[in-house]
C-alpha cells in the first residue's frame, strides 16, 4: 500500500531517486464529487514546472506524446543504468546492433520490446540490470549508401583515395548515425546509453586487432586461395550466410560435347543453366551406374568453343542421373558444389572470371565480355556450329547479395579464413552440457547440425570501410609466410626489421574483416576485453541473455559462442532466446515476408504516432518465441482500444479515492491489509474473489516471467485488467462507492481498487512502460518511479471458495443479463427475481444483494432469494446458472407480451416466405446439378438456417401463448394466422410452466 506521508522527499539526500514530480492542476472535481489524493503543498507547487506528467483527469485517453518527455525523465535520472541496491546478481543482455546506415523497421521494434521487456523485469525484482546498447559499422552496407552518395555528386572512391573516402564516411556516419539510436529510443528501450558503443569505435577496435592475433597465434587464422561467394559490383567476397537464393524463371541450355575420336553420332549433351563457365570445364562426369553413358567413361571429350581443348569423362555416385541429360559439367572454379568433387577427384581448378564478372583470357574469343553478355553470345555460336540442341524454361535457384541485390558469383579467390572445427565443438559441447539455454528448444538441433556441418569462415573483405587487416606484407617477398602479424605498423616494422633486416619495407593488407567478425566479440569487448581487469568485465561478464531473432542464428549467435569460449573461457552469456519474424496480415497462415518490394513495410514510427508505443509492444510482445507473427492493422486497433481502458480504469480509481486532507479517510484505506491471509478471507465476496484473482495472477505471470512465456504473460493480464477488475470489480464496487452509504464499506472498496489497480501496473510495466508510468504518477504520493518500483511479492493470500462462489455470482449474472437481452428489455429498466439456491448458496449471493441488483439491473426490493421456485414459476422465465443456482424472472417484468406476440408474427411471416423461396430452387433437378457446387452449397446452407430460424420463432410463441398470464388477455391480442400455429424462437434460458401444442386459429 501506498504511504500518505506529508513529507516530501529531499532531492538532496537521494540524488538516485528523486522524488517523481507530476502535474496536478485543476482537478475540476466540484464539493459534490469524489476527488483523488493529491500531492503535499510542496510538491503540487513544483509539478507544474516539470512537465513530464499529466494527470489522467486532466486528459480524456493517455497523450502518446508524452512518451518522449517520460522517457527522457527517465534517462536523466540515472534508472537505466545497473543500481546495486537491492541485489548483487546482475542481469545483463547485450543489444544486436543495428547498422549505423538502418532505419526502424519491425525488426528492430521486436527485439528492443523483448529485451525491454526482460530489462524493466529484472530491474523491478531488484537485480541490477544493464542493457548493453551499441550500433555496427556494417561494412558493406555503409560502404554502398557513401559511394551512392559520392557517385551523385559525381565522384568515386578509387579517384579520392582510401584515406579520403574514409574521412568522408565517419562524416556521413557522424551526421546520420545517430538516427537509429533516437528511433529505438522512442521505442522505450531502458539501455544503459553512457555505455553505448560503436564497432569501429576505439575500444573495439582493440579488441578486434587482439582477437585476429590470439586467432592466429593458434593457427585459427589462415590465408589461401579457395572458392568464396565473389560480389563482382561491391568487388568484394561475402559469407555463405549473406547469400539469400531466389527462385527465378530462368533457361536450361542442352549444349552437345563431342566425344574425342568418335565419330559424328559420338557425343554427350550436357544441360547447364550458366554456359558461360563451359570454358572452365575440366571434366565430364556421368553416373557410373548410368547404361546410356558407361562406354563412354574414361575417354576425352572436347569442350565447345575452346580451340578443341579436351577433358576426361569420369563417373562418380553425385550425378543425378535424372536431371537433365544425366551429363554433368565439372567447373570447379565456378560452382560450390563442383568444386568439392573437384577436390575430392584431385581435378584442377581454372577460373575464367575476371573479378568484376567479365571474362578473362581463358574465354578467348569472349574475353573481356560481361558474363550474361556471354551467355547469350555463346548461344548464338553453339547455334551457328550446330553444337547447340536446345534450350528449355527452367527454375533457377539464384543466388543473391543480401546487401545488394546481384548476383553472387563463386569464385576462387585468395582470402583469409578462421578454422572451425575445433571453435564448432566448443560450442557444440557448452550447449549440450547446460551451459547455454536455447529457447525455443527446437532451434538447439538447429544450431547443432549446422555447426556439425560448419566450413571454414572467409573473413576478409575488399572493402574499405571497416577493420583493417593487421597483417603487414613484406615488400620484395612473395612467400606464402612472408607477412608480419601486428598491433599496429610500429610494431610490425620493429618484427619485420628482427626477420628480415634494417631496410626492410612494409605494407598493409588493403583488406578489412567481415563486419560479423567485430560483432562476433560484442558481449566481451563492449565490458573492455582484452581488459580482463576493467571493472565491466569483472562485474558483467559473462552475460546472462541474447536476444535475437532467429534469423541470425549462424550469422551472429553461433559466432558468438565460438569467440567468447575461445577467447575468455566462458560463455558469452547463459541464455538464447530467439524471436521470430514479423510478416503481414496476409490470409495465408505464414502470411508474408515484410519487404519494400511487395509494399507491405509497416514503419513502427508511422504505427506508433497513430497508435502508440505501448499499444505496439503489446502487440509484438504476444508472439510466441522462434514463431513468425502475423502483423495486423485489428490487433494494434485492439491494443490501443486496451490502452485505453487501461486509461479510463486509473481515472475511474482516482476520481474514487478521498482527498489526501481527509486524513480519516486516508489512515481507512491505509488500514487494510492483503497480504495477510486473516484479513484476505474477511473480506466480502467480491473483494475477497478480485483480491485472490490478483494474489494468483502475481504468481502465475511472474511464473511465465521467469519461462520467458511472453506471450502468456501479456495474455493472462490482459484477461485479468479487462474481464475481471474492469468488467466485474470496477463495476461491483460501484455498488459499495454510491449505494451503500457506509462509509467501512466505501473505504473497503476503494484500498481494493489502489492496491489491485497498482500490481496491475507493476505487471504490465515491463510491457507497456510509457502509459503505466504516467498512471502510477497519478497514484497518492509515490515515494519512487514505476520503472525502479519492488516486482509484487508472490505466494500471497487468496480463497479458492471465494473464487468458486464468484464464478457462482457471475453466472447468475451473465444468465439474467442473456435474458434481458433475449427479451430486449430497456437498459434502464430495472426487474424483479427470485433466486432459487440451497441454503449455504443462498447466503453468499444474499449478501451481494446489491451487487448483484447494480449488475443486472434489478429492482432491488423485489429481489427474493429462497430453496425452492416460486407460486407463480409457470409465469417466468426460468434461468439456470450453474447446478443449483437458478433465477425466476416474472414475464411481465420482461416484455409486452402482445407487442412481442404481434411482433414475432410479422418476424416468423417473412421468414417463411424467403424460406419458400428456396425450397423449390433445391427441389429442382436442373438447379441441383447444372449450378456450380459452392452455389448450390450455399442455397443448402441458407434454407437449413431458415428452417431452424422459423422452428425457434414458432417454440417462442407458443412459449408465449402458453403462458397462463397470455391465456387472461388472449382477447386483446390480434394474430395473424399462418399454418395454424404459433412456436416460439430460440433462447438462451430454460422455461417453465404448460406447454400445448394445440394450434391456435382463428
Amino acid at each position: 500500500m501506498p504511504s500518505f506521508s506529508h513529507n516530501p522527499i529531499s532531492l538532496a539526500i537521494q540524488p538516485s531517486r528523486p522524488k517523481v514530480l507530476r502535474s496536478s492542476g485543476d482537478r475540476g472535481n466540484s464539493t459534490n464529487e469524489p476527488r483523488i489524493i493529491t500531492m503535499n503543498a510542496a510538491a503540487a507547487v513544483a509539478a507544474p514546472e516539470n512537465g513530464v506528467f499529466t494527470s489522467p483527469e486532466l486528459a480524456k485517453s493517455f497523450d502518446f506524446s508524452a512518451e518522449e518527455r517520460i522517457y527522457n525523465w527517465w534517462e536523466s535520472q540515472g534508472y537505466f543504468r545497473p543500481s546495486f541496491d537491492r541485489g548483487t546478481d546482475p542481469y545483463v543482455i547485450s543489444m544486436p546492433p543495428p547498422n549505423v546506415t538502418g532505419y526502424l523497421h519491425m525488426g528492430h521494434a521486436i527485439f528492443v520490446t523483448l529485451d525491454d521487456i526482460m530489462v524493466r523485469y529484472h530491474r523491478m525484482k531488484g537485480r541490477p540490470t544493464l542493457w548493453i546498447p551499441g550500433t555496427d559499422h556494417a561494412g558493406i552496407a555503409t560502404q554502398l549508401v557513401v559511394e551512392k552518395m559520392l557517385q551523385s555528386e559525381g565522384m568515386k572512391r578509387t579517384e579520392m583515395g582510401r584515406d579520403n573516402f574514409i574521412n568522408r564516411v565517419w562524416e556521413w556516419k557522424e551526421k546520420h548515425g545517430a538516427r537509429i539510436t533516437n528511433q529505438i529510443k522512442r521505442l522505450g528501450a531502458s539501455c544503459d546509453w553512457t555505455r553505448e558503443h560503436f564497432t569501429l569505435d576505439e575500444q573495439l577496435s582493440r579488441a578486434v586487432i587482439e582477437a585476429f592475433i590470439k586467432l592466429h597465434d593458434k593457427g585459427l587464422i589462415y590465408q589461401g586461395s579457395y572458392l568464396v561467394n565473389w560480389s563482382p559490383n561491391l568487388q568484394t567476397a561475402v559469407s555463405d550466410l549473406e547469400v539469400e537464393y531466389s527462385e527465378e524463371p530462368g533457361t536450361l541450355y542442352h549444349i552437345k560435347y563431342r566425344v574425342a575420336g568418335g565419330t559424328r553420332s559420338d557425343f554427350l549433351t550436357v544441360a547447364t543453366t550458366r554456359p558461360e563457365t563451359l570454358f572452365g570445364d575440366v571434366a565430364i562426369a556421368v553416373n557410373p551406374d548410368d547404361d546410356r553413358y558407361s562406354k563412354y567413361i574414361g575417354k576425352m571429350a572436347i569442350v565447345p568453343m575452346t580451340y578443341g581443348r579436351h577433358v576426361p569423362i569420369i563417373s562418380d555416385k553425385y550425378v543425378d542421373k535424372e536431371f537433365g541429360t544425366g551429363v554433368l559439367k565439372i567447373s570447379p572454379g565456378h560452382d560450390h558444389n563442383d568444386y568439392t568433387l573437384a577436390r575430392k577427384l584431385g581435378l584442377p581448378i581454372l577460373n575464367v572470371m575476371n573479378k568484376d564478372g567479365t571474362l578473362n583470357d581463358v574465354a578467348g574469343l569472349y574475353c573481356g565480355l560481361d558474363r550474361f553478355e556471354v551467355r547469350k553470345q555463346l548461344w548464338s555460336d553453339l547455334e551457328e556450329t550446330g553444337l547447340a540442341v536446345k534450350k528449355e524454361p527452367h527454375t533457377l535457384r539464384v543466388p543473391r547479395s543480401q546487401r545488394g541485390g546481384e548476383i553472387i558469383e563463386p569464385l576462387v579467390s585468395k582470402q583469409w579464413f578462421v578454422n572451425m572445427e575445433s571453435l564448432a565443438k566448443k560450442a557444440l559441447h557448452a550447449v549440450h552440457k547446460g551451459e547455454i539455454t536455447v529457447m525455443p528448444e527446437r532451434f538447439e538441433k538447429i544450431y547443432n547440425h549446422w555447426l556439425s556441418n560448419i566450413k571454414d569462415w572467409c573473413i576478409s573483405r575488399q572493402l574499405w570501410w571497416g577493420h583493417r587487416i593487421p597483417v603487414w606484407y613484406i615488400a620484395g617477398k612473395s612467400g606464402e609466410n612472408d607477412y608480419i602479424v601486428a598491433h599496429n605498423e610500429v610494431e610490425a616494422l620493429g618484427k619485420a626489421r628482427g626477420k628480415y633486416g634494417e631496410d626492410v619495407e612494409i605494407y598493409q593488407d588493403s583488406d578489412v574483416l567481415d563486419t560479423w567478425f567485430s560483432s562476433a566479440l560484442w558481449p566481451f569487448s563492449t565490458l573492455g576485453w582484452p581488459d580482463e581487469s576493467s571493472e565491466d568485465f569483472k562485474r558483467f561478464y559473462p552475460t546472462t541473455m541474447l536476444e535475437t531473432g532467429h534469423d541470425i542464428l549462424f550469422f551472429w549467435v553461433a559466432r558468438m559462442v565460438m569467440m567468447g569460449i575461445e577467447l575468455t573461457g566462458k560463455v558469452p552469456f547463459s541464455n538464447i532466446y530467439l524471436h521470430g519474424l514479423i510478416r503481414d496480415a496476409q490470409v495465408s497462415l505464414s502470411g508474408r515476408k515484410m519487404s519494400k518490394t511487395l509494399g507491405n513495410v509497416i514503419d513502427p514510427l508511422d504505427t506508433i504516432k497513430e497508435y502508440g508505443t505501448d499499444a505496439l509492444r503489446f502487440t509484438l510482445a504476444l508472439g510466441t518465441a522462434g514463431q513468425d507473427l502475423n502483423l495486423s492493422m485489428e490487433r494494434l486497433t485492439a491494443n490501443k482500444a486496451f490502452t485505453n481502458k487501461l486509461w479510463n480504469a486509473g481515472k475511474f480509481v482516482l476520481q474514487n479515492l478521498p482527498s489526501q486532507t481527509d486524513a480519516s479517510a486516508c489512515a481507512a484505506i491505509l488500514a487494510h491489509k492483503f497480504d495477510v491471509e486473516e484479513s484476505v478471507l474477511r473480506l466480502p465476496l467480491p473483494e475477497c474473489w478480485v483480491v485472490s484473482e490478483l494474489h494468483e495472477l502475481i504468481d502465475t505471470v511472474t511464473a511465465s516471467y521467469d519461462k520467458y512465456f511472453f506471450g502468456d504473460v501479456g495474455r493472462e493480464i490482459y484477461d485479468f485488467f479487462w474481464s475481471d477488475f474492469a468488467d466485474w470489480y470496477i463495476e461491483a464496487s460501484k455498488a459499495r462507492l454510491y449505494q451503500s452509504g457506509g462509509d467501512s464499506t466505501a473505504s473497503l472498496a476503494q484500498a481494493v481498487l489502489l492496491y489491485v489497480f497498482e500490481n496491475i501496473l507493476k505487471l504490465l510495466h515491463p510491457f507497456m512502460p510509457f502509459v503505466t508510468e504516467e498512471l502510477w504518477q497519478a497514484l497518492p504520493n509515490w515515494k519512487e518511479a514505476l520503472i525502479i518500483s519492488s516486482w509484487p511479492q508472490t505466494s500471497l493470500p487468496r480463497h479458492a471458495n471465494s473464487i468458486r462462489q464468484f464464478e457462482n455470482f457471475q453466472a447468475l449474472t451473465r444468465a439474467i443479463r442473456n435474458a434481458r437481452a433475449e427479451y430486449s428489455v430497456e437498459p434502464a429498466k430495472r426487474i424483479s427475481a427470485s433466486i432459487v439456491a440451497s441454503k449455504d448458496v443462498v447466503q453468499y449471493i444474499s449478501n451481494e444483494k446489491e451487487v448483484l441488483a447494480l449488475l443486472s439491473r434489478l429492482d432491488v426490493q423485489n429481489v427474493q432469494f429462497a430453496t425452492c421456485p416460486p407460486e407463480e414459476a409457470n409465469k417466468c422465465v426460468h434461468l439456470v446458472a450453474s447446478e443449483g443456482l437458478e433465477a425466476y424472472l416474472p414475464l411481465a417484468d420482461m416484455v409486452d407480451i402482445s407487442a412481442e406476440v404481434d411482433r414475432l408474427g410479422k418476424r416468423l411471416a417473412k421468414m417463411e416466405t424467403e424460406y419458400e423461396g428456396l425450397v423449390p430452387r433445391l427441389g429442382s433437378p436442373k438447379f441441383v446439378e447444372k449450378a456450380p457446387e459452392d452455389v448450390v452449397r450455399g442455397v443448402r446452407e441458407k434454407a437449413a438456417e431458415a428452417e431452424e430460424k422459423i422452428k425457434l420463432t414458432k417454440n417462442r410463441l407458443e412459449f408465449l401463448r402458453s403462458s397462463a398470464l397470455v391465456s387472461q388477455i388472449w382477447s386483446t391480442y390480434t394474430f395473424t394466422r399462418r399454418r395454424g400455429c404459433w412456436r416460439r424462437p430460440w433462447c438462451a434460458a430454460r422455461f417453465s410452466g404448460a406447454r400445448t401444442t394445440r394450434a391456435w386459429r382463428r
